[in-house]
């Protein structure tokens, strides 16, 4: 069974740091672009950076603050959240199978999703 199950959200206040997980199992993510998106109350879904093979995106808001990297041991590809801005709540999910990771990130076209963690930044 393929599944993606994010973890390491939780509530922190501005300035702060996370690490979110997104690991797999029932397959590789070797060979796969793997996305991180968000989603807050009232908003529509917003792709925050991916990773293919050595190519990495940021959206600008997160540039300097957020880094994602992958281990492809552990089947994980994590994102380093730094700095974090009351901005930053909301729900991050990861995706594969299918995102388009190249001068910007959609996950129009993905097969895979995640169920989520949630991001609360307040003081």
């Amino acid at each position: 069974q393929l599944q993606l199950v994010e973890s390491g959200g939780g509530l922190v206040q501005p300035g702060g740091s996370l690490r979110l997980s997104c690991a797999a199992s029932g397959f590789s993510l070797d060979h796969y672009a793997v996305g991180w998106f968000r989603q807050a109350p009232g908003k529509e879904r917003e792709g925050v950076s991916c990773i293919r093979d050595d190519y990495t995106y940021y959206i600008d808001s997160v540039k300097g603050r957020f880094t994602i990297s992958r281990d492809n041991a552990q089947n994980t590809v994590y994102l380093q959240m730094d700095n974090l801005k009351p901005e930053d709540t909301a729900v991050y999910l990861c995706a594969t199978g299918g995102v388009h990771c190249s001068g910007g990130l959609s996950g129009r076209h993905t097969r895979y999703w995640g169920q989520g963690t949630q991001v609360n930044v307040s003081s």
